[in-house]
């Protein structure tokens, strides 16, 4: 960056219009420009790219490609795998295998950390026929990359081949070796394990001097010095544990012929004999040409030739035709061919002759003469039966006859068309001629249609069709990417249609990708994807060239030229720059065009968050305030990260922000403010956008302390129309004088909190009027003080029914005036005691019997909850007992007031059936004083106002409901019941139709019964699985190879299934499946099994 000097990179000229440039230093940042060149010499640089940063990969690698197991045996793997399509940028470093049991989750790494430089590695000390899962991941300098699992898993066992012999083209063909000569018959093989080689002769037995090698690969047959008798078929038998192959080698050795046989002399005359003889067994490996005629006299010794200037030469009738076959049948005709004798008997065949025999016919007669090897028979009669033979003749006779194998019908034949597809996909390159041939037949003749696409193929200069009797062709000249498509040969005739797919593939550049979408937009990136290309052009996408360009210019910029994904992260940008994207797929034939992008901003997808909400004074003190808010209706498109908060007196019109750094929470803790002032606060929230707009103002609030709330709230008398209430005062104010009280009331269950007294309250006592018979409410009280502050509300007074009602009155003394009590004259006599009782009781002080008066010394203090008495000044007469008595009459009983409960909540349908329903409910919330004795269950049709009783009295909670008529709808409510009656109906069910409940299957196990069982040898097992459902579900219990049913006990309820095994063996290990199946589903459970290691053997 800090260079002023170009310099150039290439030292040859390029023609290709890329260049990866190297020794470049790391760190370092470089800019690039390009000339282009012609025979006007060297142009103008292009503009120069922006600053580039020499440094390691951005991207750890993607995934090795073609895993693939490439051997195995008891204790290893041995796997293979090519490199990754995208090295993210720097070199492969190395590769990482890992393994893992097929029924473990942890992956265990086999190579060494760095991991391994070749593209194969074998995994060795695995457990034997143990089934492993692999995968294989590459690693650069920023990382290990993506891994890529092999398709399936492997077990480590001996790897069983059968077996297999390859035999060379030599082999294939007759081996000529002459006589003396080595023979040598080398034959490659293979097998696992290892296969026996066995060597024999087919037509006698293996010569003593044969010598046999046998390796693991190969075996070898050596006979030296062969002769004629060494001529002859040779079979290798190759068998293992896997199977067995054989294979024949025919050997000819080329020598002298063996003798003729069957001399006899004949036609013996004065001056001449005539001999006869039958060639010889051996020919000596080539035919034999002629005969050497040699004669003697009975008193020499030597043989004289016959004559010397000619040799003798036998013929003979030939052999028969070889195998006849039927060609073709129509309603007169029938075309036989055949294969010619094996032996033309020393003389040339003449010519044919086929002969034809009638059914119930015993004479045959001849039917054609012909030269060649087959023959059309004509003139036959329709429906009849004929059989055929053929006869071959030559100069010294007639062969015997070669009959065809079945007698003919004479009729037309009918057949459905047949395809012979030679290959059912073709590659053409583009620009080449592609020739698509398709062999047919069928009778009667079919006719053919070509479609392509699922339109009929349309033919033009280019493409053409030609059709004969036995194939249909099409060629398409100059192949284009509008060629690529399915194929489809339709054959038809009066028996039926047949068709035939043929897939064409036209190797070109691709087409380009489609439909980009920006993923992700920010300030300084942009993510984008986008689908590849629908027309690959027939072989795999490469690579994919991303660039970028400021909307403000016109030059393109590449991003990357080896993308391997269809997406990609475009880092580096300005924010507020509007910038677009082309993108072009590469394969190995070239890159397709570019499809451009819509112009995007780089800024953030999302603005500033809207104002918090209801920003609120939760408590204050003369010390501090406490803040809350809520969170902004809408954050923006980008998650709040924090507050602003700003606070002022109410008289100041100068905001001051009171937070230093942001604030992560709803709420914040003033401190530091002055006493009296009135305070209002205002909240900002923040995203990653900035800081949005503030709230409106909060309401202003003292910094004082607040006042507490009444106290021993308590109701002293109810009437029908009204409740009277009696409190205490707070004890603490707050530093302010109070002013007053609120009484709030709340009807019950549902109803709000609304002010009673519209006056200013000074008093501790109230009575609430205006209320409604038989109506529950609930009572609280608040303190206000002369800041115009309230306190909390004190504790209610629970539900209160309104209606007259007495309570029977109570005494409460302290324990010790419940004995003597003993004072000193002169001192004080002080009696205290609490009373309760509605209606307020009156209160009567009495001293042996006597009322007591008021007087100087004696007071007498009565409030709606206490009574004093105080004597002053004691004497000695005013020792005695002291009554205190209520009036109205003390024999009233005192005990809790009643009301009837409040009602269940709504209640639940749990099951259901065809002529049930059952239902669940909870307890009501108030039990009206009396403990709930039952519940009352009611219920109607959806259609119908009549309500039925369904149980009059149950103590339960849970309820079904019978007798119910199928398929109607029906609706629940539920009563609750104490002493005092029945309470108002709980709110309706949801609707339910009577009829059976459905319940996918499902199983009712733990963590711990989806654990491997672990099994020993000999042992007997038993595993139980819960289950439930409804309908209730068939159970079926399968292992792979293993009819459960034959093998185990299997004892299966209407809540669980079980299975157990007696002297369990190593077959009995694996997995095992349960299926649960109904109307409702279908679930399926594998049950895991494995065999216990064997325990160490100890001699002693």
């Amino acid at each position: 960056m800090d260079g002023i000097r170009w310099t150039k990179c290439n030292k040859k000229r390029l023609s290709d219009l890329r260049f990866r440039c190297t020794g470049l230093t790391e760190g370092h940042s470089y800019e690039f420009r390009i000339s282009a060149e012609n025979a006007g010499g060297v142009g103008k640089p292009s503009e120069p790219t922006e600053y580039i940063k020499a440094c390691d990969a951005i991207y750890p690698p993607g995934a090795p490609n073609n895993p693939k197991v490439t051997g195995h045996s008891s204790t290893t793997v041995s796997l293979s795998w090519t490199r990754p399509i995208y090295d993210g940028g720097a070199q492969i470093s190395g590769y990482v295998v890992e393994r893992k049991e097929a029924t473990d989750d942890e992956w265990i790494t086999c190579t060494p950390p760095t991991g391994v430089q070749a593209t194969h590695y074998t995994v060795k000390h695995l457990k034997e026929n143990a089934e492993y899962n692999f995968r294989i991941c590459a690693i650069n300098c920023e990382g290990v990359g993506e891994h890529v699992d092999l398709l399936s898993s492997v077990i480590a066992a001996e790897k069983l081949e059968a077996p297999e012999i390859e035999l060379d083209a030599d082999l294939r063909k007759m081996v000529n070796v002459r006589a003396t000569a080595s023979l040598r018959l080398f034959v490659t093989i293979r097998g696992k394990p290892e296969p026996e080689v066995r060597w024999s002769k087919a037509d006698g037995t293996l010569n003593e001097r044969a010598q046999i090698e046998v390796t693991s690969s190969y075996t070898m047959l050596v006979i030296e010095n062969v002769d004629r008798f060494d001529t002859g078929k040779y079979v290798l038998n190759l068998e293992n544990l896997s199977g067995s192959k054989s294979a024949f080698i025919n050997v000819r050795v080329l020598d002298s012929p063996s003798a003729p046989t069957n001399l006899v002399v004949k036609d013996v005359k004065r001056t001449s004999v005539s001999l006869s003889w039958e060639p010889p067994s051996i020919d000596g490996g080539a035919k034999i040409s002629h005969y050497i005629v040699e004669k003697r006299e009975q008193k020499r010794m030597a043989f004289t030739s016959v004559c010397t200037s000619y040799q003798v030469k036998v013929a003979e009738a030939p052999l028969p035709p070889g195998k006849v076959v039927l060609i073709d049948v129509t309603r007169h005709t029938v075309s036989l061919s055949w294969e010619k004798p094996d032996h033309d008997g020393g003389s040339k065949i003449t010519n044919f002759i086929v002969e034809m025999q009638p059914k119930g016919d015993d004479k045959w007669s001849v039917c054609s003469e012909v030269k060649a090897l087959e023959a059309t028979i004509g003139g036959l009669t329709t429906g009849e039966e004929y059989s055929f033979r053929v006869i071959a003749v030559n100069d010294k006779g007639k062969s015997d006859a070669k009959p065809l194998a079945t007698p003919v019908v004479v009729k037309d034949i009918t057949m459905l068309p047949i395809v012979n597809l030679l290959y059912d996909t073709y590659s053409v390159k583009a620009g080449d001629d592609l020739k698509v041939d398709v062999p047919f037949r069928g009778r009667p003749q079919p006719e053919v249609s070509w479609k392509k696409d699922g339109q009929a193929l349309k033919q033009t200069t280019r493409v053409n069709v030609l059709t004969s009797k036995t194939s249909s062709k099409i060629v398409i000249k100059d192949a284009t990417k509008e060629d690529v498509g399915k194929y489809v040969i339709t054959l038809t005739n009066s028996v039926g249609t047949s068709t035939a797919e043929i897939s064409v593939i036209v190797l070109d550049k691709p087409g380009p990708p489609s439909n980009i979408k920006m993923d992700e937009v920010s300030a300084d990136f942009i993510s984008l994807s986008w689908d590849p290309p629908t027309y690959d052009g027939g072989c795999q996408i490469n690579n994919y060239v991303v660039e970028k360009r400021d909307t403000t210019t016109t030059s393109w910029q590449i991003v990357s030229a080896t993308v391997a994904r269809t997406s990609i992260k475009v880092a580096r940008l300005i924010q507020g720059t509007e910038y677009q994207f082309r993108i072009a797929a590469e394969n190995r034939y070239g890159k397709s065009s570019a499809l451009d992008s819509t112009p995007v901003i780089a800024q953030y997808p999302f603005d500033s968050p809207g104002p918090p909400t209801n920003v609120h004074v939760s408590h204050a003190t003369k010390y501090g305030m406490l803040v809350v808010w809520g969170r902004p209706s809408t954050d923006g498109g980008s998650p709040v990260i924090g507050y602003h908060i700003e606070c002022k007196d109410q008289s100041s019109i100068l905001w001051t922000k009171v937070n230093r750094g942001l604030l992560a929470e709803n709420q914040f803790k003033m401190t530091g403010i002055e006493e009296g002032l009135l305070y209002q606060f205002r909240v900002y929230a923040e995203n990653m956008a900035g800081i949005g707009p503030c709230t409106k103002a909060s309401d202003p609030v003292a910094a004082r302390d607040p006042c507490e709330s009444p106290r021993n709230l308590r109701v002293t008398n109810i009437t029908r129309t009204s409740v009277s209430l009696f409190w205490e005062k707070p004890e603490y104010d707050g530093g302010i004088k109070i002013t007053g009280y609120i009484v709030e009331r709340k009807e019950l269950p549902s109803g709000r909190w609304l002010k009673c007294n519209f006056t200013n309250l000074q008093d501790t006592y109230f009575d609430v009027t205006g209320l409604t018979e038989d109506v529950q409410y609930d009572f609280h009280v608040i303190t206000k003080n002369s800041a115009e502050l309230l306190s909390a509300p004190s504790e209610s007074t629970g539900p209160v029914t309104v209606k007259d009602d007495v309570d029977p009155p109570t005494i409460i003394l302290e324990e010790k005036f419940r004995q003597l009590v003993v004072i000193k004259a002169g001192e004080i006599i002080r009696i205290d005691a609490e009373i309760t009782g509605r209606p307020l009781p009156v209160v009567s002080w009495s001293k042996d019997g006597r009322e007591i008066e008021k007087e100087a010394r004696c007071e007498i203090t009565s409030t709606n909850f206490t009574t004093t008495l105080i004597v002053r000044d004691a004497i000695r007469r005013d020792s005695g007992q002291y009554v205190l008595t209520f009036v109205p009459c003390p024999l009233t009983k005192a005990e809790d007031p009643l009301f009837l409960p409040s009602p269940p909540a709504k209640p639940k349908i749990i099951d259901s059936s065809k002529t049930t329903v059952t239902l669940s409910w909870n307890k009501p919330l108030f039990d009206g004083g009396s403990p709930v004795t039952g519940y009352r269950v009611k219920y109607r049709n959806t259609f119908d106002d009549e309500w039925i009783t369904g149980v009059q009295n149950t103590k339960n909670t849970e309820f079904t409901v019978v007798g119910l008529t199928p398929g109607t709808e029906y609706v629940f409510v539920v009563k609750s019941i104490n002493k005092i009656g029945a309470s108002e109906s709980s709110p309706e069910s949801d609707k339910q139709v009577a009829k059976e409940r459905e319940e996918e299957p499902v199983f009712d196990i733990s963590n711990d019964m989806r654990k491997t069982l672990i099994v020993k040898d000999g042992s007997s097992f038993t595993m139980t699985v819960p289950f439930r459902g409804k309908p209730i579900p068939s159970v079926t219990w399968t292992k792979h190879d293993i009819d459960l049913r034959v093998r185990a006990a299997i004892d299966t309820t209407d809540t669980f299934t079980s299975i157990t095994l007696e002297k369990a063996t190593r077959n009995d290990s694996g997995k095992y499946t349960i299926t649960l199946s109904s109307v409702a589903g279908t679930s399926c459970l594998t049950l895991n099994v494995r065999p216990a290691p064997p325990s160490s053997v100890r001699s002693h």
